[in-house]
């Protein structure tokens, strides 16, 4: 008999099904391997949970249809890791699981997997030196121990070496390693880093964007124990890596960590909730830090990883901070507010050393956001209220047109519905109309732009030369950058996001960190009010005292993380009955209802709801949210309630 964990993403069959297991698959099926099934009459795909001997079905047992491969691809720690994480987010367990087990391809299970070299010995604990505890923290991780720890890295720091030196002290332990990283750029540099540090064989990359054969070899290579450290972005977050002893998240705060897909779970809680059912060992780290990772240390699960001041003082560059005037800088066309002298002039003496100057801005496109140039509301299409921006590039008569970022129809008028403005003004300047401005400021210096809509540029050669980026877009160059201007600070800082200031610190200090110490010349200068807080932490390189300063603001409001917050989003009348059905805890707060914001292809009204519960009380609402959900899907309601458990964006 087998139980199968079948392929149908309906609340009320979230649990395994008995099956039969007929006499010429007796010698091929095993927990973890994927089969095909009769389910409610049709066939479907689904995987083996556990072999037994006894049912308490009373019927007879359809027998397994079809056992395409016995590849035991579901190990036991991550199915319970998947049901873990199902329950936290009131999910179902099909769900999880099509983001753990990447397709079947036949022609990747034929071809051995390589054997890696002896273990390594321990790396050289010099790089960590720099830390107070580092080289214990190595130790521990050498000897087996599970030391948890929030990592804020040195500015400069070659954080790839000394996360592939975390993996490298694990491996010679006999114990395995996990590292998520944001993005393919960073997945890059960290390759590379295993690549010298790691014995050849020993590591497996999962990227999102390998093709699908060569990213299952990679996925079978972990699962086998061919390959006992893992690398790659949110999808490796349920790596099946045997003999777990250590998982990494670097840089958490990127909301690249979150799933978009149900249930939406994001990657740092994954890799903490496998460090708890696995007992190992655990390291948040990051240039900057958030509020999750404070509680984290504040709570005790975890210790700090910081250098001391004089060794952060040598690391660091120059930090300067303008803010004479805030409201002037939220005008493009004051070039002096949006340039100032104090940034012009650290770039001119950059680029005379024969150094790189990093210019961040915060949006892609040319103008990629237009408002009332009356009122500043911000300027909508007539057609299916999408945002108006300009495109980099001309219309056919060289002009640039305004035009809907939704529908693509031009606006060749305009008439504001709140004040019958019919003049625009850029309330958001994008990297291309940046690099246009810099072209004129700065004549004859080589101009490369990096970002979403130009493409992403990994690294740039040494030598004089202005980078124009968008945040997590900076390429790297080799020696450091000689500095760093940090152009439109209102457009971060002021968004109405419960993440804005923690955000904003995260860009601009892996920004910062690219640039030379300030011993070397480096220098970084901000285009922001010097006496606002996030300047403040930059300015003194303290990334630990703003999340401090977050996590008590929120726990004052009852925000995340020191809550649960669960936004349920559907149509009024669906949301009415889903609320009428759901059994709230006795401490729950229920705010709302507000309109939804507009979508692209979104027909009908809808609204959302927040419900907010204390944190220890979090498991009770998830598992509320999905008795109503199971409720729902066996009555086949026919509209559908999104649920999502902490969601990043609350607005």
């Amino acid at each position: 008999m087998a139980r199968v964990v079948v392929d149908v993403p309906l609340a009320h069959l979230d649990r395994p099904f008995d099956y039969g297991v007929p006499e010429k698959f007796a010698d091929t099926v095993q927990a973890g391997c994927r089969v095909r099934v009769r389910f409610h009459g049709r066939l479907v795909d689904g995987v083996v949970w556990e072999l037994g001997g006894t049912t308490d079905f009373a019927g007879r047992l359809q027998p397994l249809s079809h056992v395409p491969s016995g590849e035991p691809v579901l190990t036991s720690q991550v199915a319970r890791l998947a049901r873990a994480i199902a329950d936290r987010y009131a999910g179902t367990l099909s769900d999880v699981l099509r983001l753990a087990l990447p397709p079947r391809r036949a022609a990747a299970e034929k071809r051995p997997s390589p054997t890696p070299d002896a273990l390594p010995g321990p790396p050289d604990p010099a790089g960590f030196a720099r830390y107070t505890a580092g080289p214990a923290l190595l130790t521990a991780l050498a000897e087996g121990r599970p030391p948890r720890a929030v990592w804020s890295a040195l500015p400069g720091e070659d954080w790839p070496t000394r996360l592939a030196e975390l993996c490298r002290a694990a491996l010679s332990g006999g114990r395995g390693a996990l590292v998520v990283v944001p993005d393919h750029k960073d997945l890059d540099r960290l390759e590379a880093a295993a690549g010298r540090l790691l014995p050849e064989h020993s590591f497996t990359v999962l990227r999102a964007g390998d093709a699908p054969e060569k990213r299952y070899g990679q996925f079978l290579a972990a699962s086998r124990g061919a390959a006992q450290v893992v690398l790659g972005t949110r999808a490796a977050m349920f790596a099946p890596v045997r003999d777990l002893g250590l998982v990494v998240v670097w840089d958490d705060g990127d909301d690249i960590h979150a799933e978009p897909l149900a249930p939406y779970p994001h990657a740092r809680d994954v890799l903490l909730h496998r460090a708890y059912l696995d007992n190992c060992a655990a390291v948040v780290a990051g240039t900057a830090r958030t509020a999750e990772a404070a509680l984290l240390v504040e709570s005790g699960w975890a210790h700090e990883l910081v250098a001391d001041r004089a060794t952060l003082r040598a690391a660091a560059p120059r930090v300067q901070a303008l803010g004479d005037d805030f409201e002037l800088a939220r005008d493009p066309a004051a070039r002096s507010a949006r340039l100032p002298s104090m940034a012009h002039e650290a770039a001119r003496r950059a680029l005379a050393s024969g150094s790189p100057v990093l210019v961040q801005v915060p949006r892609s496109g040319y103008v990629p956001s237009l408002a009332c140039a009356r009122c500043r509301a911000p300027a909508r299409c007539a057609h299916c209220a999408g945002p108006l921006g300009i495109s980099p590039r001309p219309g056919p008569d060289g002009g640039r047109i305004p035009a809907c970022r939704w529908c693509a129809r031009p606006a060749t008028t305009f008439d504001c519905p709140h004040c019958h403005g019919t003049k625009l003004r850029a309330s958001v300047v994008g990297e291309a109309r940046t690099a246009e401005e810099l072209a004129r400021a700065f004549p004859g210096a080589t101009l490369r732009v990096s970002g979403r809509a130009s493409g992403v540029l990994a690294t740039i050669p040494g030598g004089p030369s202005l980078v124009v980026a968008t945040p997590g877009a900076e390429p790297v160059v080799e020696g450091g950058y000689g500095a760093a201007l940090l152009l439109d600070s209102w457009a971060l800082l002021g968004r109405a996001d419960l993440r804005a200031g923690e955000e904003t610190l995260r860009r601009w200090m892996n920004a910062a960190t690219l640039v030379r110490p300030a011993s070397a010349g480096g220098a970084v200068v901000v285009a922001a009010d010097a006496a606002h807080p996030v300047v403040q932490a930059l300015v003194r390189w303290d990334p630990a005292w703003l999340a401090e300063r977050e996590l008590a603001d929120r726990r004052e409001l009852g925000f995340p993380p020191v809550t649960r917050i669960a936004a349920l989003s559907g149509s009024p009348a669906a949301l009415a009955e889903f609320l009428e059905a759901l059994r709230l805890p006795a401490d729950a707060d229920l705010l709302g209802p507000v309109p939804e914001p507009p979508r692209p292809g979104q027909e009908g009204e809808r609204e959302r709801y927040l419900v907010r519960v204390p944190r220890a009380e979090g498991a009770v609402l998830a598992h509320a949210l999905t008795e109503v959900q199971g409720v729902r899907s066996a009555k086949k309601a026919l509209e559908h309630v999104r649920v999502q458990l902490d969601p990043l964006d609350l607005v």
